[in-house]
Formats: structure tokens, sequence, C-alpha cells
């Protein structure tokens, strides 16, 4: 392996570990901060980050060609806008384990999407992890539906579901750029692209006072905006300008794993033998997906 694809892989798997960090401080900050608000505060936090390192460090990565700004405002809004605004909403009503394994099935809406823009053919072995995956996802749902799920839960894993497929689109569509520029340049373009979207958001929810926040809220938001913001996503972005979409978001499974840990160490969330089954599932579904292109 090349050392700058080792870097990658490493830059992917970090960003991954970070993702399911954040599902569950989303988790704990969602209960006082409505969905589209802790969105603009944590990207609003992570493009000041990173502007500023840029200014400070590597100025000469702030400069694009006026006729690619629309592409980046469209990566924007898809993956700065929609995703976090579908995340933070869906997260309101499911547990973070959960809501770490629906994230895990990002690699297989990437290799589908990835595969119809090259308009090629899925193998029979992708089709088998596609469907062992998607049932694992199923057992999980059925399993929620066993334990008295309400129509919230449903409205939940649908929102997650819609999160996942806006990172597999940011996933194919971001290529295009990553190829004329740096990761740190069309990540920083594209969150405060989004993130200007996302500024009408307290007009049209209501925003709770800073000094009624707690402590353990107020922490998550800094860290969603730091770590869980400026840096996984750079991280995320950075990878993809050396691997393929695929190779990439075949990381995401790292994501409920941190997230289940942590979940269960400050959320107290219990998992079911039911819940394992389906993320094995999910686990080995996009491992199959992914055996071919690692051979």
């Amino acid at each position: 392996m090349k050392r700058e694809n080792a870097a990658a892989n490493a830059a992917a798997g970090l960003a991954a570990i970070l993702f399911g960090a954040s599902v569950v401080a989303v988790r704990i900050a969602v209960r006082d901060i409505p969905p589209l608000t802790l969105a603009l505060l944590r990207f609003a936090q992570g493009s000041i980050v990173l502007f500023v390192g840029l200014i400070l460090f590597r100025r000469d990565l702030l400069r694009v060609d006026r006729r690619d700004v629309p592409y980046l405002a469209l990566l924007g809004v898809v993956f700065f806008a929609v995703f976090p605004f579908t995340f933070n909403a869906g997260m309101r009503y499911v547990d973070a384990s959960h809501g770490a394994l629906l994230l895990a099935t990002m690699p297989l809406w990437t290799l589908m999407l990835a595969r119809l823009a090259a308009r090629e053919r899925l193998s029979t072995r992708q089709v088998v992890g596609v469907l062992t995956s998607m049932a694992g996802v199923a057992i999980v749902m059925a399993d929620r539906g066993a334990a008295g799920a309400s129509s919230t839960s449903v409205l939940g894993n649908t929102l997650l579901i819609a999160t996942a497929i806006c990172g597999a689109t940011y996933n194919v569509l971001a290529k295009r750029m990553l190829g004329r520029y740096a990761g740190l340049t069309v990540t920083l373009y594209a969150m405060v692209i989004g993130t200007l979207f996302l500024l009408p958001a307290p007009l049209v929810e209501r925003v709770p006072r800073f000094e009624t926040l707690s402590a353990e809220t107020v922490t998550m938001v800094v860290f969603l905006g730091v770590f869980g913001g400026a840096i996984s996503f750079s991280l995320w972005t950075s990878a993809l300008r050396r691997l393929s979409p695929t190779q990439v978001a075949v990381y995401i499974n790292l994501n409920p794993i941190s997230a289940t840990l942590l979940a269960a160490v400050m959320l107290h969330e219990h998992l079911s033998a039911t819940f394992l089954l389906g993320f094995i599932a999910v686990a080995a579904g996009v491992m199959i997906v992914n055996w071919t292109r690692a051979q």
C-alpha cells in the first residue's frame, strides 16, 4: 500500500470513529436544541475553525475557480444542510446505537450510486452483500417494532436512511471537485455554503437561551463543531481524494462500534440480541460488497 493511501485509510478510519462519537453527542444535544439550530451551531463552528486554520497555515488552499462555486454549493447543501438536518431530526426518535447502525448502510448506497453513475452492473457477490446488509437493517427495524416502536420511531428510521443516502451522494459527487482541489478546500467551501443555508433555522425553530443549557449540552455542541465538524469532515473528504467512494464509505462501519460503546457508557443504552444480529448482518453485507474490490 502506498504511503498516501495508508494515510487516506487512516484518515477515513479516524473520521468514522469521530462520526460515531458524534452520533452520541447529537443524541444528547438534540434533547435541548432543535435539529436545524444544532446543525447551524455545529457547522458554523467548523467553518470558523477551518477558515482560521487555512488563513494561518495554507492561504493558497482558499482559491477556487468561480465556475466551480455552484457545484461546491450543491455539495454544501447535500452534506452540510440536508444531511445534518435529517440526521439530527432522526436522532430525536431512535437510540444512538440504532442510529449508528442505520448510517452504516452508507457504503451500500455509495456503491449503488457509484455503479449507477459509471453505468456498471453489480456483481453477484455485491448484490448478495447489498441484500444481506438490507436484511440487517430490516431485522433492527423489526426489533424496534416488536418492542412497541411508535410512528415516531419509524420516522426516525426513515430520516436516518435519508441521511445515509445524502452521505453516499456526497461521496460520489465530491470526486469531481477533489480532482481539482485539496480536501480542505472542498470541505471549507461546502461547509460554509451549507451553513449559510442553515442561517434561517432560528426563525423557524424555538431556540433555547444559552444560559438555560446544561454544561453537558454545551460540551457536546463544542465537540460537534470542532471534532465532529471541522476535523472529521476534513479527514473524510481528504480520504475521498485518494480513495474511491466505496473504499472510503466502508469505514463508516466503525461508526456503530464507537457509537454503541459510548452510548452504553454515557446514555446507559441496552442492546438486545436481535439488534446484535442485525448489526452482524449489516457488517457482513458491507464486507461482502467490498471483498472483490479489496482483492
